[in-house]
């Protein structure tokens, strides 16, 4: 049996070498995520490139089909998900799980739009997403209970589970959902 591929490898292996072209990479992985927060997966190719601006003819030397596109920005946000986690050690244990929360729920609009694309399929770098997303994250949620900040009858799964939850609803605007949240937060808070 293969050694699973992890997210560093996945993205460094279509990440193109020359600085010109790797400016276009990532220029097109940001402009896909926010076409796919804002329109789904239907989002346009057209459009993605445009806002990225490049030439359709860039797009696809990048990624040569949809699911390409779409795998490669998932897991980019996982990555961005990893590196914040890993920033926030030396902020408060509350703030830091907090923060890190905050951008999980812009991750999980994305991630909605990729999923639902794909139909739900459980591919090795979704697989290798998911193993790498809990292990940057997990130590967030562990500092936050080890320090009383966080009841600790719960894990890493409830709390994304519950915070998916949360990003999957639509709300009337960003305002509604960060009280949301902020609501749901409140109740995995420690109590004396």
């Amino acid at each position: 049996m293969s050694e699973p591929i992890s997210v560093r490898e996945f993205l460094a292996a279509q990440r193109p070498r020359r600085a010109d072209a790797a400016r276009n990479f990532d220029a097109l992985l940001i402009a896909a995520r926010e076409a796919f927060a804002e329109h789904g997966a239907e989002a346009s190719l057209e459009d993605i490139a445009r806002r990225a601006g490049v030439g359709i003819g860039t797009l696809y030397r990048n990624f040569p089909t949809r699911r390409h596109l779409f795998e490669a920005v998932y897991v980019n946000e996982v990555e961005d998900l990893g590196r914040m986690a890993g920033s926030l050690a030396d902020r408060p244990s509350w703030d830091a799980l907090v923060t890190w929360l905050h951008r999980f729920v812009d991750y999980a609009m994305t991630k909605r739009a990729i999923r639902e694309a794909l139909q739900g399929e459980e591919s090795p770098v979704f697989l290798a997403c998911r193993r790498s997303m809990y292990d940057s994250a997990t130590p967030l949620l562990q500092r936050a209970q080890q320090d009383g900040a966080v009841r600790t009858d719960m894990d890493m799964d409830d709390l994304l589970r519950m915070v998916s939850g949360i990003a999957s609803v639509a709300f009337l605007d960003d305002a509604q959902r960060t009280r949301v949240l902020a609501i749901a937060l409140d109740g995995i808070r420690s109590r004396p």
